[in-house]
């Protein structure tokens, strides 16, 4: 299956990726999206990169590297994680570095992602979290057709404060 459109590609992450997940994994501003608390070395990046070559269903995990057609410019990363085989389910995070945002890129990896986890995982669902303070991506996913099912609250702490988290669902019955 190869993973692209008329947009972008999504590929395995290669050794080149180190210099640019060095600053995306390093940049504070960005750790209040996930889970990230301190910074990574790029011993350990080289690492996961040397490791990435596992299974999906070994790991439980994935990461795409999102790479513009046009410019041939890697824009940012698909992360697959929390796959539970027995649930038949499979989170996701979309990460577009901010240079490139508002270009339709988020939008194109995601039409990959549902159809390589829906058709080709034959997944029952894929789901994220998105604070409710991120009105851009809360758009997209709505406009996707994702069922807000569920708010956590103050589920992540900011320096503002804590943030409340929408999840979000979209099941393989409703893909087209």
């Amino acid at each position: 299956m190869l993973l692209e459109n008329e947009k972008i590609q999504l590929r395995a992450v290669e050794p080149e990726d180190l210099d640019r997940l060095y600053a995306w994994e390093n940049n504070p501003q960005l750790w209040a999206v996930g889970n990230t608390r301190n910074p990574y070395s790029r011993f350990i990046l080289k690492q996961y990169i040397i490791d990435s070559d596992k299974d999906i269903y070994e790991t439980h995990q994935l990461r795409l590297m999102m790479v513009s057609k046009s410019t041939g410019e890697t824009v940012g990363t698909v992360d697959l994680f929390d796959f539970d085989i027995h649930h038949s389910r499979i989170a996701l995070g979309l990460f577009v570095d901010p240079v490139f945002q508002g270009k339709g890129y988020a939008k194109a990896a995601l039409h990959l992602v549902e159809e390589y986890v829906f058709n080709f995982l034959q997944l029952n669902q894929l789901y994220c979290h998105i604070s409710e303070t991120n009105t851009a991506s809360r758009q997209m996913f709505e406009k996707e057709q994702y069922e807000a099912n569920g708010i956590l609250k103050n589920w992540i702490k900011t320096p503002e404060g804590f943030e409340n988290i929408i999840v979000f669902q979209r099941f393989k019955e409703y893909f087209k």
